[in-house]
């Protein structure tokens, strides 16, 4: 799971060019947006779509499992381990 969750960080640096961070900057439990990494619902967006490029999976911006799932890089990655089970 590591290395998804190193995959998931640099996927965020680089969609929404973030290039002034690196992996080690994003913290794995914390919150992507509001108070954590600070991400906004253009982010969400930009972020959804990489991950639907990058594993092939469909997400709905509007259900609030969705934002569960992108709370943080181990909820983001563990969605995405069970899709691709």
């Amino acid at each position: 799971m590591q290395a998804l969750y190193l995959e998931i960080k640099n996927l965020i640096i680089t969609t929404l060019n973030l290039d002034e961070m690196s992996a080690d900057d994003i913290d794995t439990d914390a919150p992507l947006f509001g108070d954590g990494l600070g991400l906004d619902s253009i982010d969400a967006l930009e972020l959804g779509l990489a991950v639907k490029n990058r594993y092939g999976i469909v997400l709905s911006s509007e259900s609030e499992e969705m934002r569960q799932h992108f709370f943080s890089v181990a909820t983001l990655a563990a969605y995405i381990h069970a899709q691709q089970a």
